[in-house]
């Protein structure tokens, strides 16, 4: 698949209706959105970014939201699997990395992780700006307010006291819009870059219809990206979503996230390719959204139908998703899911251990003398193996969005690793290394940061200094803004489950 313009557009347009008929022929005399960004100006919108402020006229939608804050394991995904420290030697992914939790726990967890460092002032700390571009309402009315160069260029403590609201509604809504205003959707995209990279593939926002929307909101935040000139999030579409497309445009402009500590490749970091993988598979060519399964329609407790904004695992409300489709028991459906996640992840595993291998014997290989022209083509199939495995390991839910895509593409993964640990055979014994390469204890996480050379006690003292100092001068500024609540609001209370409608 080279362009979803050609293929799974075509189809996915068909089976989402796109082009809307009248509404469509108004919206289109004017410039729109995506018009704008395409010329890189600013949008002209206006953005609500403050959560706290839909509380009281939306109380369904907003407290389903607030519901998220249940979701709170964000344990060690590196003390689970510490081949993960390894595969990431030498960058900030080796030094933590945990489960996904909550929308409402967004700006906490990037504040909080070890990656994002621990910076004194604006102008300190390892990462940029774009590292919150994901994470709330915030950052699209920030955009707006200082164009994509004034958001973009500064450090990522530049805007700590601006950018406090989670992933909320204005990060999908035009919640100063009529339509909003009376209770209906009015779904937008605010984020330039986004929209840019949606007509990249067929996907122009304004084109969409309702259906077709619901899925692009997602994909502000659920897809692959990387930063350009190490400032700007930008979608590498331009050559289509799946696994080779995306490969070939990086290889094409020699884009590295890192080099590798061990082996010396030129890395690719995978973000998650949500949208990505769902577009390839069953449900996205079915034209079964992300809001189908992971926000239904639900009543409360009075009959009113209202979206749960509860954001979760479809088998949480079996009735209102996978019931609409499947004739199937929800016991069944569970024992074939649970089916596809162990064949994943079992063959994800074998591809993690071949690349482990194949990143200590390039070690060795360099160690005991060998040269840059013979290391080449190893480190090309070193960085094109882990890309593999890091597109299926990174998104959220692979496994059912489109398994038979998923094991293809680490299928291909376990290929490209066995070329180069082949090549590097004949290197290491071109320089007389005849044995088997030794592979350090990575039986635990800390074994594993040590054997890469990580000081992780040092990075964690930092880190809450900077909690414990900095976060709470933006959360009080952000106060005196109005951009949260006078006073912190208390998580949710898990409630009754909502009626499936």
């Amino acid at each position: 698949m080279k362009r979803l313009t050609k293929s799974l557009a075509m189809a996915t347009i068909a089976m989402l209706g796109c082009l809307s008929s009248s509404a469509w022929a108004e919206e289109k005399a004017a410039e729109s959105l995506t018009d704008k960004a395409l010329k890189h100006e600013k949008l002209g919108v206006e953005v609500e970014s403050a959560n706290h402020k839909f509380a009281e006229k939306y109380p369904l939608q907003y407290n389903s939201w607030k519901a998220t804050s249940e979701s709170t394991d964000r344990g060690s995904a590196l003390a689970l699997d510490p081949r993960y420290v390894v595969l990431w030697a030498g960058y900030a992914f080796s030094k933590e990395y945990n489960k996904p939790r909550g929308h409402y726990y967004s700006i906490t967890d990037v504040r909080d992780i070890l990656r994002t460092g621990a910076p004194k002032d604006e102008n300190d700390g390892p990462q940029p700006m774009a590292c919150w571009t994901c994470k709330g309402p915030d950052v699209a009315r920030l955009i707006e307010e200082k164009g994509e160069r004034g958001y973009f260029d500064p450090k990522w403590a530049k805007y700590g006291a601006e950018i406090v609201n989670s992933i909320g509604c204005a990060d999908c809504h035009d919640t100063k819009s009529k339509d909003f205003q009376e209770g209906k959707p009015a779904l937008r995209i605010a984020r330039p870059h986004v929209l840019r990279a949606l007509e990249t593939v067929g996907w122009k926002f304004e084109d969409l219809d309702k259906h077709g929307k619901r899925a692009a909101v997602c994909a502000n935040c659920h897809v692959e990206y990387y930063f350009k000139d190490k400032k700007d999030v930008t979608f590498p579409w331009d050559k289509g979503v799946d696994v080779d497309s995306i490969e070939k445009y990086y290889d094409e402009i020699q884009f590295t996230d890192w080099t590798h500590k061990l082996s010396r490749a030129p890395m690719l970091k995978a973000q998650h390719p949500d949208f990505e993988v769902w577009a390839q598979g069953v449900h996205g060519k079915n034209g079964v959204t992300c809001i189908d399964c992971h926000m239904p329609k639900v009543k409360d407790k009075d009959g009113k139908v209202y979206t749960d904004h509860k954001i979760g695992n479809p088998f949480d409300q079996f009735d209102a998703t996978c019931k609409t489709c499947h004739e199937q028991s929800k016991e069944t459906l569970q024992k074939r899911v649970a089916e596809h996640k162990k064949q994943v992840k079992d063959a994800m595993i074998k591809l993690e251990d071949q690349l482990v291998k194949a990143h200590f014997e390039a070690k060795a290989a360099w160690d005991n003398g060998a040269t840059e022209e013979e290391m080449k083509d190893i480190l090309t199939a070193i960085r094109h193996a882990q890309w593999r495995w890091d597109y299926s390991a990174a998104g959220h839910g692979s496994h059912i969005h489109a398994p038979d895509v998923t094991l293809h593409v680490i299928a291909t993964g376990i290929d490209r690793a066995a070329d180069a640990r082949a090549k590097l055979g004949v290197v290491l014994a071109k320089h007389g290394v005849t044995t088997p390469v030794a592979i350090p204890d990575i039986s635990t996480r800390e074994k594993a940061q040590q054997a890469i050379g990580l000081d992780i006690p040092k990075e964690q003292a930092a880190k809450d200094e900077f909690l414990k100092t900095v976060v709470p001068q933006w959360e009080a500024q952000a106060r005196e803004k109005g951009l949260l609540p006078a006073k912190e609001e208390p998580k949710a209370v898990a409630a009754p489950k909502a009626e499936a409608k």
